[in-house]
């Protein structure tokens, strides 16, 4: 009897064994990797080619780390200089010409009346490590320990930074509400809602008997990112910097992800002409390699020698890659570049609101956007008096539309309180062409995904 050849197996291509050993090796923790599964082997700028040879528009751009995208050419000439001159890449916290460039650099681009009387810590190569270290300088140098923060923030992933922000179980801090629009934790949202906020903080700290004892210091982000794109009322922001002010409370200005030109201006602080007592840096400041650092007034430099330390303070290459991009986006004007397409980018998914119901609101301030997607068809939230509310937050349309963009060829990133915002962080070197291709197939995906059939059986508990 003839014996049956097996069918021929297909061998897995390179990149879907790369991905597969990932899934094998890797922790249950990581996340990106999870909703985009793909293997970047080559980049620039925008476009990132897989493995796969498929290629992608980057809107997520290292989560707002590569403010020129990837690769650029002035950002590898630094790094190739730097290795080229045989100079150590470990120093520890030594002083070195690379790390003296580059902080003449970014002070040079420090808001005004803020550099002149400022001091530098170069932390651990996350920003969640500058979170850290701006806690314990302002805790030395007032010898307080609580601290103030707001609901939706993201300060990173240390014990510290999580206690301060949205999703903390641990409640060591205490937790302020902070402005929206959409979604107004009073229900009234614009100038009125932000008013209250700030009344309700300036209230809880002067109440006696409130139960918040003097606070070593207060953290906020300009725009809050994870939290869903939301950006801080102007008028709020110098509320916030009066009252703390008022009281020696110091301000902590959190531009991990919105500094170096991605809001508008080269600072987010800058919008609304406010001057922080610290400010917490990272992300683009290192030119797309890991470096952070804190920037804090002169007078709160009372902490000991070796109060924060760490191994990799002294990152050259990524010091190298930082001024480099600093002084690209300094005198190349890219922070008014992406305040100016920014705007235009907010006008056309806007102007989408007609045909697609799912747009809750579209939010942002320059280069750093956020689509929330709701579902129209499902009961509207309570609402704190007779006016309409909006309907509920859709975290299955947002999880379709970010696999229809990647399909499309599109890398989005999600976040907000369910997971329901797009969010659109792209490089401030974006061209008007590549803009419009990126919402052109945002739209795309939009309407993909709203014809899905198994969206609804996806959809979470929370309607």
């Amino acid at each position: 009897m003839a014996v049956t050849e097996p069918a021929p197996v297909a061998l897995p291509s390179a990149h879907e064994g790369i991905l597969r050993r990932q899934s094998l090796r890797e922790s249950a923790a990581r996340t990106y990797a999870r909703s985009l599964p793909i293997v970047p082997v080559r980049a620039r700028g925008l476009t990132i080619e897989g493995a796969d040879g498929r290629r992608y528009l980057d809107c997520l751009s290292g989560a707002g780390t590569l403010a020129l995208g990837h690769n650029h050419p002035v950002v590898l000439e630094a790094i190739r200089k730097v290795i080229d001159s045989g100079a150590p890449l470990h120093v520890l916290d030594l002083a070195t010409p690379v790390k003296d460039a580059f902080t003449t650099e970014l002070f040079a681009t420090l808001p005004p009346g803020f550099a002149d009387n400022a001091r530098i810590q170069f932390c651990g190569p996350a920003g969640t490590d500058a979170v850290e270290a701006a806690f314990k300088l302002v805790r030395a140098a007032t010898g307080r320990s609580g601290l103030l923060a707001f609901t939706g923030a993201y300060h990173g992933m240390t014990a510290g930074a999580l206690e301060a922000s949205g999703g903390a179980q641990d409640i060591r801090v205490t937790r302020l509400p902070f402005p929206q629009d959409y979604r107004c934790p009073f229900g009234i949202g614009g100038e009125r809602g932000a008013a209250i906020a700030a009344h309700w903080t300036e209230h809880l700290l002067d109440d006696q008997k409130g139960g918040v004892p003097a606070p070593a210091g207060m953290i906020l982000e300009p725009v809050q990112g994870e939290g869903g794109v939301n950006p801080a009322p102007d008028s709020w922001l110098r509320r916030m910097r009066r009252i703390t002010a008022d009281r020696s409370i110091p301000l902590i200005a959190d531009e991990v992800q919105t500094g170096v030109g991605r809001t508008g201006a080269f600072w987010a602080v800058e919008h609304s002409g406010i001057v922080p007592d610290v400010m917490v840096l990272s992300k683009a400041i290192g030119g797309s390699l890991p470096l952070a650092v804190i920037v804090y007034r002169s007078e709160l430099d009372l902490w000991q020698p070796g109060a924060h330390a760490g191994t990799f303070r002294g990152n050259q290459l990524a010091m190298a890659a930082g001024a480099a991009t600093l002084s690209y986006v300094r005198e190349n004007g890219l922070a008014q570049r992406a305040a100016t397409l920014g705007e235009s980018m907010l006008s056309r998914l806007r102007s989408l609101g007609a045909d697609h119901p799912g747009i809750g609101d579209v939010r942002g301030r320059g280069l750093m956007i956020g689509v929330e997607l709701v579902d129209p068809e499902a009961a509207p939230l309570p609402a704190a008096d007779d006016s309409a509310s909006p309907p509920p937050p859709d975290p299955a349309l947002a999880r379709a539309v970010q696999q229809e963009c990647l399909r499309r060829g599109l890398i989005v990133e999600l976040g907000g309180r369910h997971g329901a915002v797009v969010r659109l962080l792209p490089p401030l070197t974006l061209t008007d062409e590549q803009a419009t291709a990126v919402i052109d197939r945002l739209a795309d995906a939009l309407s993909a995904a709203e014809r899905s059939p198994n969206r609804r059986a996806a959809a979470g508990s929370i309607h």
